[in-house]
Parts: C-alpha cells; structure tokens; sequence
C-alpha cells in the first residue's frame, strides 16, 4: 500500500475518529477525553502539512533531524509536536522548543540531562516516562519496578514537570492478552498520580498504535499514536 492522498487520508481520519468515539462510549467515557496524534516518522513535510488539516490534534516524531526539519518547515500548521522515539542525550538542544512533551523518557541519565539542558534554556519541559510493559529486550522503557525510582527522580527535578506515561505493549492478536498489559499501565498511570508530587500531574496516558488503538481506549488512554492507518504504509527506501 502507498501513502495515501489527501482524500485517503480524510476518510481514514474520519473513520479513526468514529472507532475512537465508539471504544470511549462503550467504556462511559466522553470522546472528547482522548486526543488523536499522528505519528508522521517518514513522512514528507508536504504530506504532514495536508495532514494537519484534517481531525488531528498533534503530531508525534521519532526521529530528531525529522522533527527539526518538519517543525522549521511549519509542516504542522500550529498544532503541537511530541517527541515519541528514543532520545539520545546529544539531542536533547535540539528537541526543547519543538516538542511541547518528549513522550519516551527512559532513564535516569536521560531525565538529568533534559532537566540540565532546559535549565539552560530557561524553560520547564514537559514529559512522560516510557513504560516497558511487555519486558521487552527491543523496546525501550523502564520495567513497572523501576518506575517508581525514575517518577521519584523526576518529581526532584527543577525544569521538568510529569505529564503521564507512555507504553508500547507486545504486539499481539489476542485481545484479552493485549487489554491485560494495556490495563497494566492504566494500574501503573493511576498509582503514580496518587503519590501527591507537587510537579508530576498524571494527565496523559500515551498508549495505542493503529493495530490496538480502541483497545487502548477502553482501558483508559487519553492519547494514541496512529501513524499507518492515516498515512498508509511507510517508505523506508532512499529519497531521491
């Protein structure tokens, strides 16, 4: 499959739109309590750009040189940028004023250096902490014990504020197994607001891709990552 035209895209959105109202009603929530971003990696800033018209409330980068050439170009028309892939410490300049909330903080080094680089910069950057539900050898992400120590570090640090959590469960088609690691970080997301930090406000809950999106909505996200069923399949091959 391609990437999707302008029309593709605007029927895909709707039709996203309408299984996200349907997973919040069914579970007695208000559609309105989770916001839709795109995760555009790959993608040209033409077509993120087109994007950005359409029902979509921000968008979500996974590589650095991406987010800087898609942010400078204005590609996102105003709506805010997230940062959703793995950060490396050198990078971090780079990413404070252009993603509003780095969703994939990791470790303790990682949250130091954010909160001694926006120290620099004058500003208190927004975050979330990335879960490693599945213990899973490829993802990033902290295990559900090493959460604890990281949200206590964070709580310590002058220049960053706590926004939520943010996970990838295993890939997996059994719906009861895949509700059960997305129930998990709900568990995980309401515990954590429950400690009182006076900088750790637990309002988004980052989980959800295109595969399992209303799954993750029953169990409670506020926010999913869609990337393939809005723009279609990515292209990896060499840009001409």
């Amino acid at each position: 499959m391609a990437e999707k035209n302008l029309e593709q895209m605007q029927q895909a959105v709707a039709e996203i739109r309408e299984r996200m109202a349907a997973a919040a009603r069914a579970a007695g929530r208000d559609p309105a309590a989770v916001q839709l971003c795109a995760a555009c990696k790959t993608r040209t800033a033409e077509t993120i750009a087109l994007s950005a018209g359409l029902d979509i409330d921000l968008f979500g980068e996974n590589h650095v040189q991406e987010l800087c050439a898609n942010f400078d170009a204005g590609a996102y028309c105003g709506k805010p940028s997230h940062f959703i892939g793995h950060l490396q410490t050198n990078k971090i300049k780079k990413v404070l004023g252009r993603a509003s909330l780095i969703q994939s903080v990791d470790s303790l080094r990682l949250l130091e250096a954010i909160d001694k680089e926006a120290g620099k910069a004058n500003l208190v950057q927004d975050i979330l902490l990335e879960v490693n539900i599945g213990a899973e050898a490829s993802k990033s992400g902290v295990s559900p014990e090493e959460l604890w120590p990281l949200l206590d570090a964070a709580a310590a640090q002058e220049h960053i504020r706590v926004k939520g959590l943010m996970a990838i469960p295993p890939v997996n088609d059994n719906d009861d197994e895949n509700r059960a690691y997305l129930a998990r970080v709900y568990q995980l997301f309401v515990r954590a607001g429950e400690r009182g930090y006076s900088n750790v406000s637990m309002e988004t809950l980052s989980m959800g891709m295109s595969g399992d999106y209303e799954n993750a909505i029953r169990e409670g996200a506020t926010l999913v990552r869609i990337g393939t069923a809005i723009y279609g399949e990515r292209d990896y091959g060499p840009k001409a």
